[in-house]
């Protein structure tokens, strides 16, 4: 009996040998992340609605129609009314998945989309895990599925959208202005062309280009980067959106003459604008008024006015070096504004949230004293300037209410209380289920317009073009 525990011991050695070189705290957070993970799962079971790629099927139809000869605006989903809205760029784009059955092609670009927002999240949260001296990959492993589960990421992904693709190439151009502003200091001296040219964020405004060009709604981000003076990115986003137009036109002619010529124009191939999933301002007026159409003079006036307010505010932030702050309510503008903003468009929420959350650390950070400090390399951050007094008598409570703001944000498009109180016209009224009905099913409508509002900015968090002023500014706080 000795003998047969002491072989146990022996072969479990190799084991204990293993289980010394893992860090325990490495095994508790991959513990932390697979639990976030799977609770993230249960919240879309539970919030989510059934999904089955529906959007990806009309691609999917689309593009094989197209490449079995016949015109690709012509296509119609079989059991709807539905055809291919995109312009032609798109349907190139989309042309390889036709060699794919449907469920395949739904599943790898729900893979690329995944893998296409944690790399989003890792641009947007590793200034401020350098600056906490939080580890990146443990931080954006569970920011992953957080994410996921909220209802503009599981329903891209669910219907087989392309709006977190679209979300990267964006935020893609606001790596490049960091990048930029430290003038390619990424790069080695033993880096080829190639890496220098990407290091230095010359191609800044390709990525909103390209997403302009497959949907027009971030071209708002081009007109943000005019009247901030961004000349030369928004020369470039220009020149890519042309570019690849006429490159269209170039190669299926009829399709981009079908486009632009009509299809464009169709409004009704979207869908009604009372429909409970279209949460931009069009679709709120549309539910209050209880009618299928927009007041058209009515929304005009607002749409201006929230315009308006939303470009101020991003000018403003990107001012006072906050670049990400401005971004966000460029994207938060082009949801509300836009006359169709179906929930799975709302992904600048995200970005929404992770401001608040900084900003809620910032404050708190700050109510402790002043102390700026460098930030380490590579983070997109000059240096934390405290740029808000806050109240000395409550220090354990400063920040709290930007924390609340973003962990009821986040609840809010967790739980989706607008589907409960989904209803169409002309059979169901708006307001069956009374006012409170009503707001629930304008609840992401109204978020997002007091996000374009009141959404705090973090002077000197993303210094794009504002690297010296910013230090300059973190020393003369520093002498007080």
């Amino acid at each position: 009996m000795p003998t047969t525990v002491g072989e146990r011991l022996d072969r479990l050695a190799p084991v204990r040998r293993v289980m010394r070189g893992i860090d325990r705290r490495t095994v508790v957070r991959t513990g932390i992340v697979a639990a976030v993970a799977y609770a993230a799962w249960l919240a879309i079971g539970a919030f989510g609605r059934p999904y089955n790629f529906f959007d990806m099927k009309i691609y999917h139809g689309a593009v094989v129609w197209w490449a079995s000869g016949h015109e690709l605006y012509e296509f119609v989903a079989p059991d709807t009314t539905l055809g291919f809205t995109y312009p032609p760029f798109a349907g190139l784009a989309m042309l390889p998945m036709a060699h794919l059955p449907v469920m395949m092609a739904g599943l790898v670009n729900a893979a690329v989309s995944i893998a296409a927002l944690a790399v989003v999240l890792a641009a947007l949260l590793r200034p401020i895990v350098d600056r906490l001296g939080w580890p990146l990959w443990y931080t954006v492993a569970i920011a992953t599925p957080l994410a996921v589960a909220i209802e503009p990421a599981r329903e891209t992904l669910g219907y087989g959208q392309v709006n977190l693709l679209l979300f990267g190439l964006v935020i893609a151009d606001l790596v490049a202005l960091r990048w930029r502003s430290r003038r390619g200091t990424h790069g080695t001296e033993g880096d080829g062309p190639l890496l220098r040219f990407v290091y230095s964020g010359a191609w800044a405004g390709v990525g909103i280009g390209l997403a302009t060009a497959v949907k027009l709604t971030p071209a708002l981000f081009i007109f943000y980067l005019m009247i901030t003076r961004q000349w030369r990115v928004a020369m470039t986003a220009i020149g890519t959106t042309v570019a690849v137009t006429i490159g269209s036109f170039g190669i299926v002619g009829a399709e981009s003459r079908a486009y632009f010529g009509s299809v464009l124009w169709q409004t009704e191939r979207v869908g009604a604008a009372d429909m409970t999933p279209n949460q931009s301002l069009a679709g709120l007026l549309a539910r209050l008024y209880d009618s299928i159409e927009t007041p058209g003079l009515l929304w005009l006036a607002f749409s201006v006015l929230v315009l308006a307010l939303g470009l101020s505010r991003a000018a403003d932030a990107h001012r006072d070096g906050d670049e990400l702050t401005a971004f966000t309510l460029v994207g938060l503008t082009a949801n509300v504004i836009s006359p169709i903003s179906w929930t799975h468009h709302l992904v600048w929420v995200i970005p929404a949230i992770i401001v608040l959350v900084d900003h809620a650390i910032r404050r708190h950070d700050a109510s402790r004293g002043p102390t700026p400090r460098a930030t380490p390399g590579g983070s997109g951050e000059a240096a934390t300037v405290p740029a808000l007094r806050p109240p000395i008598w409550y220090p354990a409570l400063t920040g709290v209410r930007h924390a609340v703001a973003a962990v009821g944000l986040y609840l809010l498009f967790l739980v989706s209380p607008i589907w409960p109180y989904e209803h169409q016209l002309p059979e169901v009224s708006h307001y069956q289920d009374g006012l409170f009905g009503a707001l629930m099913e304008n609840s992401l409508a109204l978020a997002l317009i007091v996000l374009v509002a009141t959404l705090p900015w973090r002077p000197g968090a993303e210094p794009a073009f504002h690297t010296d002023r910013m230090a300059r500014a973190a020393m003369l706080y520093a002498r007080r």
